[in-house]
């Protein structure tokens, strides 16, 4: 079962933690950050689809209209 968005961005928090904390060996530091290159990824890769599915609902002259979202 893969986790959500939150769980992932919640991993990604407590490895950068402790990256920051400085207490690991090179070899976990390095461990770690290959792991939360892969959650950043999978991360991003979900906003993307998220994005593609946005629409903005205007209303325009009594009708609903839909239109794709442009950031």
């Amino acid at each position: 079962m893969s986790k959500s968005f939150e769980e992932q961005i919640e991993q990604l928090e407590k490895i950068v933690t402790e990256l920051e904390k400085g207490e690991l060996s090179l070899e976990d530091s390095v461990s770690k950050f290959e792991e939360g290159i892969k959650i950043s990824k999978e991360c991003n890769k979900t906003l993307e689809e998220a994005e593609k599915k946005i629409t903005i609902l205007v209303k325009q002259d009594g009708e609903i209209k839909e239109e794709e979202f442009e950031a």
